[in-house]
């Protein structure tokens, strides 16, 4: 029988330490299904951390920032540099000033708003870039906790779906034609599956330039990270080093010039994404109630405006261009 207990100001269910253990392990594992996204995973862990006791607290923050970083490596399989640099050139422009700006932008705001520094600056990047995989690839770097890692993703998960339902018929409305349409959701859609999902719905030329020059768009991950090293070092401490960073470009580099074999290299692929997905968990279940209060609403503001900015303006170039 449960029986519900007060913590500090919140209720959680009182269970044996075993049953919780198994509860627990039974999420984790559910989470390698195929169906459950990064988001339903993150949403499990919250749910877990909200009304039950995580049994291996130390364990599993060790865990989640070790798995994140090896996931990332991961990715570098699926990613070609050539064929990125040489379908991506129709966005470059946009890329660099987009990027930059967001980047300067959300700085700025985040002070005027006297936001939270390091839920400021994951947002910025995941605006500024790719969404999830920016946050995920910038956060270990600037030290970040797993509630600004969580409140970050779940603010862009927000927007991301949003926009899937919005861009198209913005698109319709401003009769643009597939190729300004797929390099403008490349641009101001947070993470490539919304990217994809949007491009898919408008045309098949829209969803082509769209992914290209989203691809292209994430390699800016590399000199974030080596960028957020430098804003993030502390004056008393060495600058830490990303290596995970190193390995991610060594993997692309493979995949550029010495090609795995199909079946390997999409299994690798497909492994980083569930180690994704299973660090997300993770992180979702070491957050609690009163940190999310504590944080508020500034975060989700502090997203709208950043994803506003970057999507008017580059609207605006699109029609006017």
């Amino acid at each position: 029988m449960y029986i519900p207990h007060q913590t500090t100001g919140m209720s959680k269910i009182s269970t044996s330490p075993v049953i919780t253990r198994v509860l627990f392990i039974a999420l984790l594992a559910f989470c390698l299904a195929p169906f459950i996204t990064t988001a339903m995973a993150l949403l499990l862990g919250v749910f877990f951390a909200l009304f039950f006791t995580h049994p291996y607290p130390e364990l599993s923050k060790t865990i989640s920032k070790y798995l994140l970083q090896v996931s990332i490596v991961g990715l570098g399989f699926g990613m070609n540099l050539f064929e990125s640099l040489r379908t991506g050139r129709q966005g470059i422009l946009f890329t660099i000033i987009s990027v930059f700006g967001v980047l300067f932008l959300g700085i700025l705001v985040g002070k005027w708003m006297k936001l939270d520094r390091g839920i400021a600056y994951l947002i910025a990047a995941g605006t500024a870039i790719c969404g999830g995989s920016a946050i995920a690839a910038v956060a270990p770097i600037a030290r970040a906790k797993d509630s600004e890692i969580s409140v970050s993703i779940g603010t862009v998960f927000i927007l991301n779906a949003v926009a899937l339902l919005l861009f198209p018929s913005i698109g319709h409305f401003f009769d643009l034609s597939q190729s300004d349409f797929g390099t403008w959701a490349a641009i101001a859609i947070h993470d490539t599956s919304s990217v994809v999902g949007a491009g898919a719905a408008y045309g098949e030329e829209a969803l082509k330039i769209a992914t290209t020059v989203k691809l292209t768009r994430a390699l800016w991950i590399i000199p974030l990270c080596l960028v957020t090293a430098l804003i993030f070092r502390e004056k008393t401490e060495k600058m830490y080093k990303p290596w995970f960073i190193g390995f991610f470009i060594v993997a692309m580099l493979i995949n550029t010039f010495f090609p795995l074999p199909e079946i390997i290299g999409s299994s690798i692929v497909q492994l980083a994404k569930k180690g994704f997905t299973v660090t997300l968990f993770l992180i979702g279940t070491d957050i609690s109630l009163e940190t999310l209060k504590k944080v508020g609403p500034k975060a989700f503001i502090f997203g709208i405006i950043l994803w506003a900015v970057i999507s008017v303006s580059s609207l605006a170039v699109v029609v006017l261009a």
